[in-house]
């Protein structure tokens, strides 16, 4: 069944917006009395039928609700410095997406090669990942944000920094607690500074290794997303 994105539903009728109305009219060819799903992007499914099949401004009508759809029993905050070609941090926020994880941060630190995100085009990859793997919660995308800021603000039960600058560092599972909130950062294609590694210990955070492997930065992502997940039970 078909779902889309409805962050500003309430009552028992919505009517898509005329993007969203084109796609399921003209495209997917949809009438009236077919159903589908809607989600707020904050845990609600919707199951709506098709009252009004105008392809501008199509009109829906919720017959039954699931609240907390999908809900995982943990947090997830990955803080990661986006990658030089932008394709690979879209595809990291797709893939994560997908897996399960509730807020990224793009971090800004001393070797990032790319300094600056758009995070409305963010955003636009996170919903269609969320609507491609009918999930009802939508990862919160932050705007960039300074590491040294970044590290003193966060209050999260188990806080971790992954990094190459050694090659005897605890597996990131170790450190994992189910049911905790989890914070972990990973850094630019040139790592974090011993600077920056300081600092974050300094802060609380466990010193962890991701792979045996020295991984790509969007690949790092997917593993400690991949890593959470499983060690959640999810």
């Amino acid at each position: 069944m078909q779902i889309f994105y409805a962050p500003n539903i309430d009552g028992l009728e919505y009517q898509l917006p005329e993007d969203e109305s084109k796609h399921c009219i003209r495209v997917l060819r949809m009438q009236i009395g077919d159903e589908l799903y809607l989600t707020d992007g904050c845990g609600n499914l919707h199951t709506a039928r098709i009252v009004d099949d105008n392809s501008k401004r199509c009109l829906v009508q919720v017959v039954s609700t699931q609240h907390e759809f999908s809900k995982r029993p943990f947090n997830l905050h990955i803080a990661i410095a986006p990658t030089k070609n932008i394709d690979r941090f879209e595809w990291f926020l797709e893939k994560a997406t997908e897996i399960g994880v509730d807020t990224i941060t793009p971090l800004l630190c001393e070797r990032s090669e790319r300094k600056e995100i758009k995070v409305d085009r963010l955003q636009k990859v996170a919903v269609a990942a969320m609507k491609q793997s009918v999930k009802a919660y939508l990862p919160i995308v932050n705007e960039i944000q300074p590491f040294k800021e970044f590290i003193k603000s966060n209050q999260s039960d188990i806080k971790a920094i992954a990094h190459c600058n050694s090659w005897d560092l605890e597996p990131f599972q170790k450190v994992i607690q189910a049911g905790r909130s989890l914070l972990i950062l990973i850094g630019p294609e040139g790592d974090f500074s011993p600077t920056e590694v300081s600092l974050a210990i300094s802060n609380g955070f466990h010193e962890v290794s991701l792979s045996t492997s020295r991984l790509r930065t969007e690949t790092a992502g997917i593993v400690a997303c991949h890593t959470a997940n499983l060690a959640n039970g999810v």
